[in-house]
């Protein structure tokens, strides 16, 4: 039996890294929904199908692998339709919040200040009282069908208004809030809860919800605990403690870009 030759090149290497970072992408995607050991069942089989018709050239078994990869694909789209779907919502948002072409003036960027201010004033306070919340800075997409789940508002951020909004038992202080474009759209909207699994367990829904959103999206969510009056920020796909003095600088890059 005699075994392929290959002219091993520049070009190939690069086709390597190409399919490594695929795959390590592909990855940490399914790792978040729960699917990494079906990830590497499916790596596997590719690597038996690949060893099957390229190295060994069995023409019988490399027909079937063939079949199966065929229908396969096809299959592993309506599984995987959801974490696709999130792949490309992802790609898409990172583009449209791209700012190339339009330069922030003074009067913008003192805008932005007062608004964070207020928002870091608020949270500040409701985590001292520990009273919960879950704030939403929308980036460059509009959350259209997150503000059509809850109540309309079009109001100026206010640290007074959004401590009202969270205070315990009032209308609309269970879901979240979000801010977009300078202003206050919409209150009590719910947001997709993450499915991953690393996710510690003191984390309760708010933080869970603030999570599965900033996987989908590049929204900024802030969560004060009610149990502890911690400070949670989630962004880009993972969620962490901020200290409050801390917290201005966090929504600063998040709302203007600047660190």
């Amino acid at each position: 039996m005699q075994l392929l030759a290959f002219n091993f090149g520049f070009k190939d290497v690069i086709d390597i890294l190409l399919v490594a970072v695929i795959l390590y992408y592909t990855y940490r995607l399914l790792r978040k929904t729960g699917a990494a050991n079906l990830f590497w069942g499916i790596l596997a089989f590719i690597v038996v199908w690949f060893l099957v018709s390229f190295v060994f050239q069995l023409d019988l078994t490399g027909a079937l692998f063939d079949r199966i990869i065929s229908v396969g694909a096809i299959a592993l789209i309506v599984i995987f339709q959801e974490e696709i779907r999130l792949f490309f919502y992802r790609v898409g948002s990172r583009f449209s919040s791209w700012k190339i072409f339009r330069a922030r003036t003074g009067e913008e960027d003192a805008r932005s200040r007062q608004q964070i201010l207020e928002i870091t004033q608020a949270c500040r306070h409701m985590a001292s009282t520990k009273t919960g919340a879950l704030i939403v800075l929308a980036g460059g997409g509009s959350l259209k069908e997150i503000v059509d789940t809850g109540e309309r508002l079009d109001a100026q951020v206010s640290a007074r208004l959004i401590e009202n909004i969270f205070f315990k038992n009032t209308p609309l202080h269970d879901g979240a809030l979000i801010i977009r474009d300078g202003k206050m759209v919409a209150a009590a909207c719910i947001l997709p809860v993450s499915k991953d699994q690393t996710i510690p367990q003191y984390y309760g829904l708010r933080h869970r919800a603030a999570l599965g959103l900033a996987e989908k999206s590049d929204a900024t969510c802030i969560v004060v605990s009610e149990e502890s009056g911690h400070i949670s920020v989630a962004r880009e796909g993972r969620i962490r403690e901020v200290k409050e003095d801390e917290l201005f600088l966090v929504l600063q890059t998040a709302m203007t870009g600047v660190d």
